[in-house]
């Protein structure tokens, strides 16, 4: 549904999916490798309805938003502007950043945050085109044993993980659903 003014409406009930929607990403973060489903919505193309769940749940005014690939377009920006006020800022600046993970590279360009303030990272919302419980095997804190998830790739994961208390947390999106990588996941395998 569109608005007449053009603009996609965000959250039909904002109160109830938006805490839906913030237990499903806390859920997916500390159980890295779970699969969670997020409240149905309509954002702008390209952005998928998770990625606009996740993008209304976490950010507003306070939270520099960088924008890759096709995500950096004038319907995306227009429509987290009326629903967040995010502000656009470049890689370094950003405390979130969303794109397709190619866009998104090379990870050396967003806050990792220092060993004293490790909390002062970004946040990458990967957008992907699949997302299922197979592929990189992932092992830490949230996993019993192990846990799968389809991963773009394992290399970057692993050097994130190994620059601990610092490096980047991700959130991967793909249609309604969204799983979690935190910093303090260990990737292994293809």
């Amino acid at each position: 549904m569109t608005r007449h003014d053009g603009l996609q409406p965000g959250f039909s009930d904002p109160a109830v999916d938006a805490a839906q929607a913030f237990r499903a990403i806390m859920r997916a973060m500390a159980r890295p490798g779970t699969i969670e489903t997020v409240s149905h919505m309509a954002p702008p193309a390209p952005l998928s309805a998770a990625a606009g769940a996740v993008l209304l749940t976490l950010c507003d005014a306070e939270t520099p938003l960088c924008l890759a690939g096709a995500a950096d377009c004038e319907a995306v920006r227009t429509w987290i502007t009326f629903h967040t006020g995010a502000p656009f800022r470049e890689a370094a600046q950003c405390s979130f950043a969303l794109g397709p993970w190619a866009a998104l590279t090379p990870l050396s360009a967003y806050p990792v945050g220092t060993s004293d303030y490790p909390d002062r990272s970004a946040t990458l919302i990967v957008e992907t085109p699949d997302l299922a419980p197979h592929g990189a095997v992932l092992r830490g804190p949230g996993i019993e044993e192990e846990a799968h998830l389809s991963l773009p790739e394992t290399a970057a994961f692993r050097h994130n993980a190994a620059q601990f208390p610092r490096g980047l947390d991700c959130i991967f999106t793909c249609g309604d659903r969204v799983a979690a990588l935190p910093r303090t996941t260990r990737v292994e395998g293809a």
